[in-house]
């Protein structure tokens, strides 16, 4: 019976999840994910096949020995116990990894270096011979990683990182390491196509990489196929037949599957690129099979129907390089919008503002690091009904440049360390809770978090419409709080939120909330003019992130619009300081007869008509007015406006140049709703509402309705971290 051992596979940083299934597609049950790499359980011919077959890990590692070394001396102790004569033989050379994490040993030569010296001790002591170091090919490799003073040795099973597939001896300027290459193929869904016999294209290939990834994914070769060493061939464990075995199994597979390889492309202007790619093509073993041409990304066309392209272009790391690579990305864009609908296309990118320039939304987008540099990969479905006119030329706004500079410098957070991997943490269990919940009550809107972490007082409220959008509200701190130290927490938290929400800072609006007074939280904040449409409760709702403090859809209301929904059936409604005509439109599509909007701003009685447009809700009977809510209220008690169902919900403090007198919600609440009450039809109902935190309803002077407090049942769960988000009572004669 072959024993069981625990390996771990090192990935890059983002591939873990992938890499997880990849080993269970590969007929491995014990998987595990870890930061940076996946565990896993099986017999020499589990880690055998993992080293021949993984398009994404770095390393195979078999962990030998595990001991505490929380100083030089300990580490060095522990590492001369350690039988080393069961792996390596005395005459052999070898090489030392070391990392170091959270531990006393920071050294990373320092440690290698004393675990050489253990090493070449033991054996002198053993047989008076010692093995000889060889830093660049070195028959045993052996990894030391040091964890919390922790250390666990492993005889590194692949020896040199498995994303070497042996074809590529020039990677060009900037070249994609394969197993990074294959994770944006995976992402892409590349393997889809290539079953279904789709094109593949690369329009801008350099030397290859992407297009030799796709054919050795698509043709389904082994990646290890090609190398000529593994760290295991010079281990005294290995056993050579079982190795053969598995070779010469993937050989014969490679060769069945290179002859229903579909087309595979890639294009590129630079000669030398060119050049290069070829001679890749030819070492890969893919001469004939994959096709590389001079040719201009503009000039790229499909030969079928459907298939993918992926491209990875320059990004401009340096200052002042993203406005020279505007036109890359806009020729990119045209070219795929004028040729390859029907495509779909992967655009990998560290700049996702330049990929804003494409022209077309993404329908999905993921984090993946190229090296430390985390970027983004965006999956786009070409069709008209995705495409859009970026903005074009000018200098960007004031506010553009300052939403481009603040997650510029997102970039340099550690989202996986300190503050920011806190609030990561925090919003993915949040995610994983409220995201279910919200799916269960088809909720597309909502709360994510709410200074949940009291040292990252921010707010993440959700908008899913053709795509999800973050609006990030930063409370602004204290002044006991250091100026500086609060600027790097609004860093942190939205590093966190990028990394767990994968949105592209296109699609993050962020926004400082200061204690507001009289008309300040509906005054213009800026001039963009964007809006988006979102849904709730069956109703369709315009929402701009950008030009106002609030978005024109309050959350925390969800449950009070969607109690109007359910109970405006054959009544007459109305809605007073209405704000964008949310209410409304549930009253509406509850199946109101009538409905009445009052409120003193032409911009949002204009939004509350939109929004009564973009459902398709026209007549007479559903009246806007532009009026001063409080001279308005005066007029129709003393007329005949009746109504069987009225919502209130006045501001805290109002103070308008256009009202006639002030409104304070405290002072003037009970003649509000004596007014509001007088309107009411017989069985009418009164819905009132407010955000004031302080706020004290005098039933004293009220005693003679009857009033219901449903504060409790008008609170979504998403908003129950602060009850005290809004109160709310139902009232009646």
């Amino acid at each position: 019976m072959n024993p069981t051992h625990r390996f771990f596979a090192t990935a890059p940083l983002g591939l873990e999840l992938l890499l997880a299934q990849e080993l269970r597609d590969l007929g491995i049950p014990e998987v595990a994910e870890a930061k940076a790499g996946v565990a896993f359980g099986g017999d020499l011919e589990t880690a055998y096949r993992v080293c021949l077959w993984t398009r994404l890990a770095n390393r195979v590692l078999l962990p030998i020995a595990q001991f505490p070394a929380d100083s030089p001396e300990a580490l060095y102790a522990g590492a001369a116990r350690i039988e080393w004569a069961d792996h390596m033989d005395a005459e052999a050379t070898f090489a030392v990894d070391f990392a170091a994490n959270r531990s006393q040993i920071t050294h990373t030569l320092f440690g290698a270096q004393r675990v050489k010296d253990a090493v070449v001790d033991y054996f002198r002591a053993r047989s008076g011979t010692r093995p000889s170091v060889d830093l660049a090919e070195p028959e045993i490799r052996i990894n030391l990683y040091l964890d919390r003073d922790l250390a666990t040795a492993s005889i590194d099973l692949s020896g040199d990182s498995l994303h070497k597939r042996g074809y590529r001896l020039d990677g060009g300027k900037a070249p994609l390491k394969e197993n990074l290459a294959a994770a944006i193929l995976l992402r892409a869904g590349w393997p889809k196509f290539a079953a279904a016999g789709g094109q593949f294209i690369d329009p801008m290939c350099g030397s290859g990489t992407l297009p030799i990834e796709a054919a050795l994914m698509a043709a389904n070769v082994a990646p290890g196929l090609r190398r000529s060493w593994f760290g295991f061939l010079g281990w005294r464990g290995h056993r050579a037949g079982l190795w053969q075995t598995l070779r010469d199994e993937a050989q014969a597979q490679a060769q069945a599957g290179l002859e229903h390889l579909p087309p595979i492309v890639g294009y590129d202007i630079d000669r030398t690129a060119v050049h290069t790619a070829l001679a890749n093509v030819e070492r890969a073993g893919l001469r004939g099979r994959v096709h590389i041409e001079r040719k201009a990304m503009a000039e790229a066309r499909p030969r079928l129907a459907h298939g993918l392209v992926v491209a990875n272009p320059p990004y401009g790391e340096r200052l002042g390089e993203e406005e020279t690579l505007v036109p890359l990305y806009t020729g990119l864009g045209a070219t795929l919008r004028e040729h390859f609908q029907g495509w779909q296309a992967a655009v990998f990118t560290g700049n996702p503002e330049l990929a804003f320039k494409l022209g077309i939304r993404a329908r999905r987008f993921y984090a993946l690091y190229n090296g430390a540099l985390e970027c983004k990969l965006f999956n786009f479905e070409i069709a008209p009904e995705r495409f859009f006119t970026p903005r074009e030329g000018g200098p960007p706004s004031e506010a553009q440049r300052q939403h481009s500079a603040l997650f510029r410098q997102t970039r340099a957070i550690d989202v996986h360390s300190g503050g920011a991997a806190m609030v990561a943490n925090r919003l993915r269990k949040n995610l994983k809770n409220l995201g279910r919940w919200a799916k269960q009550e088809g909720i597309s809107c909502y709360r994510l978090y709410d200074a949940d972490l009291p040292e990252y007082a921010v707010a993440v409220d959700l908008y899913q419409g053709e795509q999800l959008w973050a609006q990030v509200q930063e409370y602004e701190a204290p002044a006991t709080v250091d100026p500086a130290k609060a600027e790097h927490r609004c860093l942190e938290a939205l590093a966190a939120i990028q990394a767990v929400l994968e949105l592209p800072p296109a699609q993050i609006f962020l926004k400082t909330r200061r204690r507001q007074k009289g008309t300040a939280q509906y005054e213009k904040q800026a001039e963009s003019g964007r809006f988006f449409v979102v849904e709730e409760g069956g109703c369709q709702f315009w929402v701009n992130f950008e030009d106002y403090l609030d978005t024109g859809l309050f959350l925390d209301h969800r449950p009070v619009r969607l109690m109007i929904q359910r109970e405006a059936q054959g009544k007459s409604f109305l809605n007073l300081f209405a704000y964008t005509g949310t209410a409304t439109v549930h009253a509406i599509r509850g199946g109101a007869s009538a409905t009445t909007t009052v409120d003193l701003s032409r911009t949002y009685l204009d939004w509350a008509g939109r929004n009564l447009e973009l459902n398709g809700m026209r007549g007479h009977q559903h009246e806007l007015i532009q009026a001063d809510c409080l001279e308005w209220l005066a007029e129709a008690v003393r007329g005949s406006w009746r109504y069987d169902l009225v919502f209130l919900d006045p501001p805290t403090f109002s103070s308008s140049k256009r009202m006639r007198d002030t409104l304070d919600v405290q002072r003037d609440h009970v003649g509000l709703i004596r007014q509001c009450v007088a309107l009411l039809a017989p069985g009418g109902k009164l819905l009132f509402s407010t955000n004031h935190r302080r706020f004290k309803l005098d039933t004293e002077a009220l005693a003679d309705l009857r009033i219901e407090d449903i504060s409790r049942r008008t609170l979504p769960k998403d908003f129950e971290r602060d009850a005290r988000i809004h109160r709310c009572w139902a009232i009646s004669r």
